[in-house]
This record gives C-alpha cells, structure tokens and sequence, in this order.
C-alpha cells in the first residue's frame, strides 16, 4: 500500500521558517520527479516546488522562489520542504506527491499529474 505521509506543518509568524516533510512507503521510491502542492480555501492548487529523480534539478514557483528549497534523501524515502522568510500568503494545506504519468514532454514540473498524493499538512502564517 502507497502511503505518503506529510508532517512539519504548523501556525507560524510572517518572517517565520517551518520544514515540511513526507515519509514515502510502499512503492519503488528514488524513480521520478516528487512534488509539493498547496491549496488555499477557494484557490486551485498550485505547484510549489519540484525535484527530479537525483535531484540535481529543483523547480519553484515564482512566488516562493528564493525562500523555499526542496530537497530529497533517497536513502530515507523522504522528500523535504524548506520554508524561509513565510508570509501570510503561504498559508495553505501543503501536499507531497510521487509518480508523475501522463505528462507531455516539456511539461512544466509545477504543473505534472502524480499518481499518489499526501493527506496534506496545514500551514498557517499570521501576520
């Protein structure tokens, strides 16, 4: 069974860090681009941040490019989140996602389909 589980989420203050994580279990972790998602009451879900299979390639979202940096151990089954200078805009349910299909070639990765997603963890930054 599949499980991608989130954790790190919290209520922070407007210039605050916070570090998501997801624990990946029950299928061939280390293949493929992993992302992170957020959605916001009201608001589609936006891409974040994604990584290639190494990690040697990283994509960010505009808005949160230059505090946010996403990073993977392999080893661990984990995928991480690095969330500087957070601002009341950021607050959102942030989702991990694994196993990218059914994307066309020069797709951006902030945009690809995953085949399992995380049960989300809230993030809440006051200003």
């Amino acid at each position: 069974q599949v499980q991608l589980v989130e954790s790190g989420g919290g209520s922070v203050q407007a210039g605050g860090s916070l570090r998501l994580s997801c624990a990946a279990s029950g299928y061939t972790y280390g293949t493929g681009c992993m992302g992170w998602f957020r959605q916001s009451p009201g608001k589609e879900r936006e891409g974040v941040a994604a990584i290639t299979t190494g990690g040697g390639t990283t994509y960010y979202a505009d808005s949160v490019k230059g505090r946010f940096t996403v990073s993977r151990d392999n080893a661990k089954n984990t995928l991480s989140l690095q969330m500087n200078s957070l601002k009341a805009e950021d607050t959102a349910m942030y989702y991990c996602a694994a196993v990218a299909r059914g994307n066309r070639p020069g797709q951006n990765p902030l945009t690809y389909n995953y085949k399992y997603w995380g049960q989300g963890t809230q993030v809440t930054v006051s200003s």
